[in-house]
């Protein structure tokens, strides 16, 4: 009997070794099925086009709009009535009228993925001065469904809004074919 169940215990480990080896054994390949003939990667300049198995170059990514046509120079935007005091480049602005005029002077440091000419100063001017100047967001009349989901200005309008929460007055301009939105926070 003891005979038997050593060999048996043997017989069972060789079994299990096998079964092992067996499933650890890679699997012979088969043949890829016949594709057609495609087109050799465009090489880049001082490099090689081999970056790797299943590695192409990288495409060429389509803009997501046209450049917007904006106006490149100084622009009266029209007047705007703020109700309550705000903020402006860092200084107070208190409640009244203002004409508000586009400056050419774009916005910097850039703002990463804008088109530069779209982030510019505006300034607000009261009684013939300057009294305050801030950062003007200009989007194409085509691209506002994108960017604003309220109603916009009617032509040539204005629309100032307290935001929810009350920390923000946009200011939103509709003048020859753009939207103009600036952001002032309210004053504390």
């Amino acid at each position: 009997m003891m005979k038997q169940v050593v060999i048996g215990g043997a017989l069972a480990i060789a079994l299990s070794a096998t079964t092992a080896w067996a499933q650890a054994k890679p699997a012979p390949a088969k043949p890829a099925p016949a594709k057609p003939a495609e087109a050799a990667p465009a090489r880049r300049a001082g490099g090689s086009t081999n970056q790797g198995e299943g590695h192409t170059a990288p495409k060429q990514q389509p803009n997501t709009a046209p450049v917007p046509s904006v106006p490149t120079g100084d622009l009266a935007l029209g007047s705007v009535s703020l109700r309550k005091a705000v903020k402006a480049d860092g200084k107070t602005l208190p409640a009244g009228t203002y004409q508000v005029r586009l400056t050419a002077q774009q916005a910097t440091p850039d703002a990463k993925g804008q088109t530069a000419p779209a982030e510019r100063w505006v300034e607000f001017v009261r009684g013939g001065k300057v009294v305050g100047r801030e950062v003007v967001t200009i989007v194409p009349q085509a691209e506002i469904a994108l960017v604003q989901k309220d109603s916009p200005p009617a032509r040539n309008g204005s629309k100032v809004e307290t935001l929810k929460g009350g920390d923000y007055v946009r200011v939103w301009i509709n003048r020859g074919g753009n939207y103009y939105l600036i952001h002032l926070p309210a004053n504390a």
